[in-house]
């Protein structure tokens, strides 16, 4: 307000409505100030950071906790860190959980192997009806078959490819006419399935990134709109699982960057329209988790490889060379050794998501130099990020 609308004003009410806007000024500037504050101590935190870990390297020491003010959470103190890894859910815990969790239901895709299969096996622990997505259920392979052998009723694997929309469609009935009250819907999606690759852009067939897209990206796109009827019916919860990849792009990754933007995108969209619905959509951001999932063994980064090489155009090959071709798979090599084998922190903010009555919109389960590295490419100028980070 300018200096002249408030001498109109007093002058219009009188004395006693000087004191009331001088109050109100007064708390303007202190909350200007207090979150003036806490930008402040976010930006010293983030340099010090980067100072403390040189930008080279994941931490391997525990860290102590930090804590900030999250404007989200009417600017109480949260806590963001724990050690060693990134806490899924900051400082709210599971008391506000929502109610009649054992006679709810949750479909999970790609529960064959990795954050799928353990999923499904904490969730129904948790008291939830778990329809599994399986790839290789019909075949009786991978974890169809372990998680059939539980023999409970409330694990229920489902032949489900998500790049089939025959399969996706049957599912949907599969699920529809097993449901207790088919009105009251299914209360929860997770579209976990993913498939992943490397390779720099003029190594990398259009087939290769067409084949990326069609799982993760339209995959997720397809079973979310067949599923979303039931999960209206229940106001319930979509949970996408993005990765810290679909924040920032990476050299030899581009594949799996484009889909998992696009499941950010998509999942933010989603959201908005959800929103007046009662359906709440979270995604979750894994960090490096290779060693836990299993995506690449030596032998299928090799295979990948020499797939690569032999379908490379022959100016390609000539202008980049063996010698360099070879180099960029060793850093891939060594990249997949890296990452968290333990995968309870993907777990626990999917639960959280499914469970709260009050969900994220984004988890962020990482390791805390992944979560760094992730905020400076997304909020710091290029010049500086590339600088750090890629040249």
């Amino acid at each position: 307000m300018s200096s002249f609308g408030l001498y109109f004003l007093v002058e219009i009410h009188g004395v006693s409505m000087t004191y009331k806007i001088i109050v109100q000024l007064k708390q303007m500037l202190s909350c200007i100030a207090e979150v003036r504050e806490n930008r402040l101590a976010v930006g010293r935190v983030l340099i010090e950071s980067m100072l403390a870990t040189k930008l080279s390297r994941p931490l391997l020491n525990s860290l102590k906790a930090l804590n900030f003010k999250d404007p989200g959470n009417g600017f109480r103190p949260v806590q963001r860190f724990c050690f060693p890894l990134l806490s899924p859910c900051g400082s709210r815990s599971y008391a506000s959980e929502v109610d009649q969790i054992g006679s709810r239901a949750v479909l999970i895709t790609g529960c064959d192997s990795g954050f799928g299969f353990a999923l499904a096996k904490h969730l129904h622990t948790k008291g939830f009806i778990i329809y599994a997505g399986c790839l290789q259920k019909d075949k009786g392979d991978g974890g169809s078959k372990d998680l059939d052998n539980m023999k409970s009723d409330r694990m229920r694997t489902v032949q489900l490819n998500v790049c089939d929309s025959k399969e996706v469609d049957r599912a949907v009935e599969h699920v529809n006419s097993s449901l207790e009250d088919p009105e009251k819907g299914l209360w929860g999606l997770v579209n976990n399935a993913g498939i992943s690759t490397f390779g720099e852009v003029e190594f990398t067939s259009m087939d290769t990134y067409m084949e990326v897209a069609e799982v993760n990206l339209w995959g997720t796109v397809r079973t979310t709109k067949a599923f979303l009827p039931l999960i209206r019916r229940s106001k319930g919860r979509v949970v996408n699982i993005s990765s810290m990849m679909g924040r920032m792009g990476s050299p030899a990754r581009s594949p799996y960057c484009i889909t998992k933007f696009g499941v950010e995108a998509f999942s933010d969209c989603l959201r908005y329209e959800m929103q007046p619905q009662g359906v709440t959509v979270s995604i979750v951001e894994p960090g490096n988790f290779i060693a836990a999932t299993n995506l690449y063994s030596p032998e299928r980064i090799k295979a990948i490889a020499d797939k690569m090489w032999d379908e490379l155009p022959e100016i390609v090959r000539k202008d980049y060379g063996r010698k360099y071709f070879d180099e960029q798979v060793s850093k891939m090599e060594t990249y997949c050794n890296s990452g968290s084998t333990d995968t309870s922190p993907v777990i626990e903010s999917v639960a959280h998501a499914l469970t709260s009555t009050t969900p994220y919109t984004r988890y962020h389960p990482m390791d805390y130099y992944w979560w760094l590295r992730m905020q400076i490419m997304t909020h710091m100028p290029a010049a500086i990020s590339d600088r750090l980070y890629v040249y």
